[in-house]
């Protein structure tokens, strides 16, 4: 198996797991929250889908989705390249109000292709690869940078899941 296709899978694996949390859900349903301070699920999937976006777009040397794709303004959201939401406010987190779950998921697609259509360029030695960014010692390379990449979207998406099992009664995962 070659690396690009085990990445691919691995990306693959974040998808299935949104594309049946989000199946069934309203516009209601991904801005309500289950707590005070917790993330509702349409915050949780932008902000994972806008760190893949953003981080893959950076390793490619591609425009980022995002923006190409005009998705900040189906989304309703400023254009804002470097915005993926770490550090926002609770005011910034209920700010996100995406219209509908088939749109979040359009977003998501897109990037996963794009994820794609990056992973099938890799050869020989590109993961090794190290990055030019000094806040980190050592800096990572190109395949710490994806495997982070996927490690904190799976994360997310499984956070997507059990919030869609706190408001529906434990019901999100298809029988």
């Amino acid at each position: 198996m070659k690396q690009s296709e085990v990445l691919t899978d691995s990306f693959s694996r974040i998808k299935r797991i949104l594309d049946m949390a989000l199946a069934d859900l309203t516009s209601e349903d991904l801005t309500q929250r289950p707590g005070p301070e917790s993330n509702p699920i349409g915050w949780l999937t932008w902000h994972l889908t806008r760190g893949q976006d953003r981080q893959i777009a950076a390793l490619a040397g591609w425009e980022q989705v995002w923006v190409k794709g005009n998705w900040h303004e189906k989304l309703g959201l400023p254009p804002d390249p470097n915005d993926m939401g770490t550090g926002h406010t609770a005011e910034q987190v209920a700010s996100v109000r995406p219209p509908s779950a088939q749109l979040l998921l359009g977003y998501h697609d897109a990037t996963f292709e794009q994820t794609k259509a990056y992973l099938e360029t890799l050869r020989g030695d590109d993961l090794d690869r190290v990055l030019d960014e000094t806040r980190f010692d050592p800096p990572p390379t190109a395949g710490i940078r994806i495997i982070s990449i996927i490690a904190d979207n799976l994360s997310h998406a499984g956070q997507v899941a059990y919030v869609k099992g706190l408001l529906q009664g434990k019901r999100w995962y298809p029988a």
